[in-house]
């Protein structure tokens, strides 16, 4: 990785900054302070405002959905962006504003929706709130007369009217009265009540002991002809609404077109946020970034060709990012390496050796030679029909490579959709043959040979451990840490060769065994003698000693790829065990209709669940048994200056 240091004329910082976006070659660097003589140009306004038009168009787009939800098919995932000619970007920029226009108006009528949906439900609170007063034949907020005082309301209770004139009577025997009871029942009763004006405040005293509340939904009209009115505006609501949907719906016809517009504009803004970081003075700017070592050329040509400029390279510090570089077999487990984290500087790319292990023991754990070849060719299909964008196609790969695996190692174990062949083959002819009869090559049959099976399995998690710890001792070789690399990593892989040796030769011959020994217990005493080699004193041998307990963790390491036969089996039984259900119907119309579905539906079953597991251990197995010994990670991805966009990709130029 190299850095680049760009000064060009500002007259020229829109043309290059826009072929720069275009080649995707350089990550623009930022800078907390400016050079001398240079200062920044605030572009914050400019940002805010084509942000907020992205964030405009995607609320559009939900909104859209929310009321004509786009027709997709189930696959249509696997589909990559739409390819667009660079020309074309000027026509969406021509219409950008046409398109903001029509985005305001989806939002704006969503609002209305929105709107009517909360007056909705108060008046549905008002209307369910005046059932109780339906009868009352004059308006809720009627007011006092000169002679009389009128209280309209409620009680917490329910009464007739002797019993709430009686407790009326009770709280104040002076006062003077007349009640009405429009509604009483659920402890709740309404009334109207009038007394003497000059006894208005001794009867405000004696209802509010009563626990007497006024109406919360006052009228000037009466009860009935205040119901027919929300009735009346619920209607002109729901009237309304659907004019809004309609209206809507019509608009989703301009999807594309607001999807095309969000991604201009998300270009820009990207654009702008660069420009905001340059440093520039009235005539030139200047552009810091990262750049990998063999674009480097092509990058000067790019400024040479499209503006007046000086193009500086320079080796990178330790803070610049990593660009991975992988052929075709490798590429696809890119992903699985940066999920757990980028490499550092100091760590090498294990991307190929990552990618041999995952498809490797993918297919062993998978282990279906039907499912394999499945997954082989309907992958193709959908890389051929779709033609998916490069991390979609990536995912894709890797699930072929582990497909071309997962159908070597079918072969291996003699599994065909389980036993589905000779399973059919018996079912129609009442034969009893097995799979092991049929193949023409020797098989390893999971079941029956479950032990030679976790010896090989051990053995490959040996290799698999091995060679991460060779990638240790490369890197402390590369770095010129002699000590470690020999000391501290090669001593523990003559150790653990040592322990293979010893046990091939206790099945083997006595001699071998004796060769073993002697190469593990050599070791052990040389990680006694160097282990402690940074402690002083009496500690040097302490820390040497120490060190032989790490044995039980490369013990335990090696035990997980017990893993490798677990799901094997997993996957083989449950496949046969489908098969045998299958097959348990009879043979008549009604057992083969129960036979297909069982053996659709089952082996579908098994695939989904056999897959996703063979994925997250085959992932674990790189992550904790591999990665632990060797990688540190913590590096920086290289994130290019680019059109990142969302729906649309420019077209290359040819």
């Amino acid at each position: 990785m190299k850095t680049v240091r760009i000064v060009a004329l500002r007259e020229d910082r829109k043309r290059l900054l826009e072929h720069l976006q275009d080649s995707a070659l350089i990550q623009i660097r930022k800078r907390d302070k400016s050079a001398e003589g240079f200062s920044k140009v605030d572009m914050t306004s400019q940002m805010q405002l084509f942000e907020r038009n992205v964030t405009l168009t995607e609320q559009s787009l939900k909104i859209l959905d929310d009321y004509s939800r786009e027709k997709k098919g189930l696959l249509d995932s696997f589909k990559g962006r739409r390819e667009i000619d660079p020309d074309e970007i000027g026509v969406i920029a021509s219409n950008a504003a046409e398109v903001m226009t029509v985005c305001n108006k989806i939002v704006s009528l969503s609002k209305k929706l929105s709107d009517n949906a909360a007056e909705t439900v108060r008046i549905k609170t008002s209307l369910a709130q005046l059932e109780a007063w339906k009868n009352l034949d004059i308006p809720i907020n009627t007011q006092d007369t000169k002679s009389t005082a009128i209280f309209i309301g409620s009680f917490p209770e329910a009464y007739t009217d002797e019993s709430l004139s009686a407790r009326i009577a009770e709280e104040n025997p002076k006062l003077e009265f007349e009640l009405e009871i429009e509604y009483s029942e659920n402890k709740m009763t309404c009334a109207v009540i009038f007394t003497p004006i000059s006894q208005k405040t001794m009867a405000e005293d004696a209802l509010r002991s009563l626990g007497f509340s006024r109406p919360m939904t006052p009228t000037s009209h009466t009860p009935k002809v205040k119901s027919e009115r929300l009735n009346k505006r619920l209607e002109e609501i729901d009237r309304q609404n659907r004019e809004y949907i309609e209206t809507i719906i019509k608009l989703a016809d301009r999807r594309e077109d607001i999807k095309v517009t969000q991604d201009y504009f998300r270009i820009r803004a990207d654009k702008y946020n660069v420009i905001n970081e340059l440093d520039q003075t009235r005539h030139v700017f200047v552009i810091y970034g990262f750049i990998p070592e063999e674009d480097s050329e092509k990058l000067k040509n790019l400024c040479e060709r499209v503006a007046t400029c000086y193009v500086e390279f320079s080796d990178a510090d330790d803070d610049a990012p990593v660009k991975l570089k992988n052929n075709r077999f490798a590429k696809p487990a890119q992903n699985i390496l940066t999920m757990y984290a980028a490499p550092s500087r100091a760590d090498i790319d294990p991307t190929p050796l990552l990618a041999f292990f995952f498809y490797f023991f993918f297919g062993m754990m998978f282990s279906d030679a039907g499912y394999g070849l499945l997954m082989v060719i309907a992958i193709g299909i959908v890389l051929k029909l779709f033609k998916p964008d490069d991390q979609m196609r990536n995912n894709l790969k890797l699930f072929q490579y582990c497909g071309i695996s997962t159908f070597f190692w079918g072969l291996v174990f003699g599994s065909i959709f389980g036993d589905a062949p000779v399973a059919l083959y018996n079912y129609f002819t009442g034969a009893k043959l097995t799979m092991a009869e049929i193949l023409p090559w020797p098989t390893i049959d999971p079941q029956k040979d479950a032990l030679m099976l976790m010896i090989i399995s051990i053995a490959f998690g040996l290799v698999h451990i091995l060679v991460g710890m060779g990638c240790k001792f490369y890197i402390c070789f590369k770095q010129k840490d002699y000590k470690a690399a020999f000391f501290d990593t090669g001593l523990w892989m003559m150790m653990l060769l040592g322990f293979a040796v010893l046990g091939v030769g206790m099945a083997t011959s006595q001699i071998i065994l004796y060769i073993g020994a002697g190469i593990a217990i050599a070791c052990a005493v040389g990680l006694v003698l160097t282990q402690g080699r940074d402690k002083k004193g009496f500690g040097k041998v302490i820390g040497g000693l120490a060190s032989l307990y790490d044995v039980t963790s490369y013990i335990s390491d090696l035990l997980s790829y017990s893993r490798l036969l677990a799901l094997g089996l997993t996957t083989g039984v449950m496949a046969q065990v489908f098969n045998m259900l299958s097959t348990m119907f009879g043979r008549s119309v009604v057992g083969f209709i129960f036979m297909v579905l069982i053996m659709v539906v089952g082996h579908a079953i098994n695939i989904g669940l056999n897959a996703l597991g063979s994925y997250v251990h085959t992932m674990r197995l790189q992550y904790v048994e591999m990665f632990s010994k060797f990688y540190e990670g913590g590096g920086k991805e290289f994130e290019p200056f680019s059109l990142k966009s969302k729906y649309i990709k420019i077209q290359e130029d040819k």
